[in-house]
């Protein structure tokens, strides 16, 4: 499976940033779809995730009521909706796919390359 983000750039602080995750490849499962992103120099930290089913969603404490996850079953895409940005939110993002599988993979994460969040006046 495939896994790519988009929609990192240059914004403000409060502004809003949209990000998306696609995932290409052949028909899966998989447990969770979730950003995570790492500053220059920090840790990679978890930042929100969803639910495969969709029905349980949860958040960093450092982004909520900032930040909104969301995913899109019949297109495996998933966005994370950025608003009220803060410079703190500068990192590369990466989206994960937890826990992928299918006839031919055994459950695993997929990652994606990553994309820029720079919050800068």
């Amino acid at each position: 499976f495939q896994v790519a983000e988009s929609g990192g750039g240059l914004v403000q602080p409060g502004g809003s940033l949209i990000l998306s995750c696609t995932i290409s490849g052949d028909a899966f499962s998989a447990t969770s779809m979730a950003w995570y992103r790492q500053a220059p120099g920090k840790e990679r930290e978890f930042v929100a995730e969803v639910t495969w089913s969709g029905d349980n969603i949860d958040y960093a404490e450092s982004v909520k009521g900032r930040f909104t996850i969301s995913r899109d079953n019949a297109k495996n895409t998933m966005t994370l909706q950025m608003n009220s940005l803060k410079y703190e939110d500068t990192a590369v993002y990466y989206c994960k796919l937890g826990g992928a599988y299918n006839w031919n993979h055994s459950p695993r994460d997929y990652w994606g390359q990553g994309t820029q969040v720079t919050v800068s006046s």
